[in-house]
């Protein structure tokens, strides 16, 4: 096995850049590209909203599906192979899309898709938790998530226009291209992380029964609920579900839909590569807990908007309003999820993790579709707003006073 790569000297080393900002951003671009195609496209199959929804749901119950299994893979075959391996599948599972001539066939590539993107998102923070400096944490994992939104600013734009310009399923064809471009810096720089070779690693039963105990400590079970309660709020965001609700509620096309998400991503931005130096100089609830609180407070907005029927034109600003407060805790749970995670068996704590949050993501678009339709959308952001408000009460009560117990890194020099 390579040895492990050499810790970077800085947050912007040429390390970082290479094999983590760009890919990161190139293949959020790419995913992003599908956001105002992908409602279109299945509406296009004469599905229900109900229905329509399951275009979005089935791409996180991959994603669930497959957290456990790329921990373990990664803890036991190594975290390059798995990291490479992800990027292709989902290409593949993006043409295939594109491709489809059924719904239930765009049901299963979408499926595909969601396992692909775990094992990237999965091997990624893992190599991160391995190679990356403890005082430096924040401002690294946030340059990510900010060079992420960077490609999420331009992606929905270019994708509502080839959407509409082009072919409805152009997106889907060039996201596969930005999917394998994302990898190439990765072939040559990154290396083996596994802190220890194959033959000195914890035996299985060891390694299960590590996780397990690192699983029921009571920080951890907490930073777990946050953690469900954060993706239960932001999954309608991270998920789209929230521009379906715009096509079928204000009756708006993939051009409108593109430059509301592109205006989104704006917007909160520059908050992102912020977020990262305030939690290093402050702490890593400093930014997170204020921002769910107002998430909760947004989300109600977005509800009374929803109750009293207004327009376009007012929902608008309420959505972008929430796209700020949720830019405050982009990225902020996986900050401390990389101090959480135990040394040796970090692939499977982290696939843990991500099933955790990713239940939350998979759920949130399903639970907001059936409050919908048995309800009323103003319900179904009523709840949301319940679930941000509780996330922020759990990080405030119980996991800061956690991280201060488990010797959070010193602060950077102001």
């Amino acid at each position: 096995m390579a040895a492990p790569e050499p810790k970077p000297s800085g947050v912007i080393s040429r390390f970082n850049v290479l094999s983590l900002y760009l890919p990161a951003m190139t293949l959020a671009m790419g995913s992003a590209m599908i956001i105002p195609a992908l409602p279109a496209l299945a509406r296009s199959y004469h599905v229900g909203f109900g229905q329509a929804s399951l275009a979005i749901i089935v791409y996180g119950v991959g994603q669930i599906v497959w957290s456990i299994p790329t921990g373990y893979l990664i803890d036991k075959i190594g975290r390059r192979k798995v990291l490479l391996a992800g990027p292709i599948i989902l290409a593949a599972s993006s043409v295939a899309t594109g491709l489809s001539d059924s719904f239930m066939q765009l049901l299963l590539y979408r499926f595909i898709g969601g396992c692909a993107q775990q094992m990237w998102s999965v091997s990624r923070i893992t190599v991160i938790a391995d190679t990356g400096v403890e005082s430096q944490r924040g401002r690294q994992i946030m340059g990510m998530v900010g060079m992420e939104s960077s490609g999420r600013l331009l992606g929905p734009a270019i994708g509502g226009f080839l959407a509409a310009g082009v072919d409805l399923r152009a997106p889907f064809f060039l996201h596969a291209l930005l999917s394998l471009l994302a990898i190439v810096p990765s072939f040559t720089m990154i290396k083996e992380s596994a802190p220890l070779p194959a033959k000195q690693r914890r035996g299985e039963a060891e390694a299960n029964a590590a996780t397990l105990a690192a699983l029921l400590t009571w920080p951890v079970m907490m930073f777990f609920v946050a953690q469900l309660f954060a993706n239960l709020t932001r999954g309608t965001s991270q998920s789209g579900t929230l521009h379906l609700y715009a096509t079928y509620a204000f009756d708006v096309g993939p051009e409108t839909i593109g430059l509301l998400a592109s205006a989104a991503s704006l917007v909160g931005l520059p908050i992102i590569f912020s977020t990262g130096y305030i939690m290093d100089r402050w702490g890593r609830t400093s930014t997170i807990v204020p921002g769910f609180a107002m998430t909760g407070i947004a989300m109600a907005v977005m509800a009374a908007i929803a109750f009293v029927h207004a327009p376009f034109g007012v929902y608008v600003p309420a959505f972008l309003a929430l796209q700020f407060s949720q830019s405050l805790t982009a990225g902020n749970m996986q900050v401390i999820g990389t101090l959480i995670a135990p040394e040796h068996v970090r692939g499977r704590f982290f696939g843990v993790w991500r099933l955790v949050g990713e239940a939350g993501t998979a759920i949130s678009p399903a639970l907001f579709a059936v409050v919908a339709e048995h309800a009323s959308y103003g319900a179904s952001f009523a709840l949301l707003s319940t679930f941000a408000l509780g996330a922020a009460v759990i990080l405030y009560t119980q996991v800061r006073q956690a991280l201060h117990k488990m010797n959070e890194p010193a602060p950077i020099p102001a």
